[in-house]
């Protein structure tokens, strides 16, 4: 999890608080827009991890050759 996703998650529960106490659909909304925001960029960095982990796993078997584990 990536400082910026943490900080877009958390930026969007408050906005979301405050449009909820205010009445303030806007911002309530934009509050769970940041959130989905912070959570699409672990997805990202979750798929870029595991990406990298079988680019390696690969990378080191074409190494190591065919038979060896």
């Amino acid at each position: 999890m990536s400082d910026e996703s943490s900080m877009d998650k958390l930026k969007g529960k408050a906005k979301e608080a405050v449009g909820k106490v205010t009445g303030d659909r806007r911002k309530e909304t934009e509050g769970k827009t940041d959130q989905t925001k912070g959570r699409a960029k672990d997805a990202g960095d979750e798929l870029s991890d595991r990406a990298k982990g079988m680019k390696d796993s690969l990378q080191s078997k074409r190494e190591n050759g065919p038979g060896d584990r």
